[in-house]
């Protein structure tokens, strides 16, 4: 078993809900370990376009799960349509890292090559693990340390619920 780390985010619709519908399929497919509180985010890069709210959340994956293959049907079942990029979405969600083990895969580079400059991923992943480390980066509070944090706000009037037991 192998603990990877997903951000979810949500800009259009419902957002929260996107972000629970995502979590609840989630977990479905695999045991989620830990899920962070909610963030409001400033969008980076991409068309004009509303706030985001994001999360993170570890989950186990057992050896041989078509990890991406799990994301990509949560996506498509929170209507994720893929048009222009950094563009707005009901709900995505990226694999940030998986384990310590790098990947250069074209189709899943790990760990995500934006992670490091991405206060919406590390402020959250630093809320539910102080001690973790992105690959070949460094310590996530020392990366965190380095970043503009100005748009990236904790929301703690949102929830969301951590699944049920599997």
């Amino acid at each position: 078993m192998t603990t990877a780390v997903l951000s979810l985010g949500s800009n259009l619709g419902d957002r929260l809900s996107h972000l629970q519908a995502a979590l609840d399929a989630l977990s479905a497919r695999l045991p989620v370990v830990v899920v962070s509180s909610v963030y409001e985010t400033t969008p980076v890069g991409g068309p004009p376009q509303p706030d985001f709210l994001d999360a993170v959340v570890a989950v186990d994956v057992p050896a041989g799960t078509d990890l991406l293959g799990v994301l990509r049907g949560v996506e498509a079942k929170g209507a994720r349509t893929r048009g222009e990029r950094w563009g707005p979405r009901t709900i995505d969600v990226d694999v940030i890292a998986c384990g310590s083990t790098p990947s250069t895969d074209p189709t899943l580079t790990l760990p995500h090559p934006r992670a490091a400059e991405r206060a919406f991923v590390l402020l959250p992943w630093l809320e539910i693990d102080p001690d973790a480390e992105l690959p070949s980066s460094g310590r996530i509070a020392d990366l965190v340390g380095r970043l503009d944090t100005t748009g990236v706000r904790c929301r703690v009037d949102l929830r969301l619920r951590l699944p049920t037991a599997r």
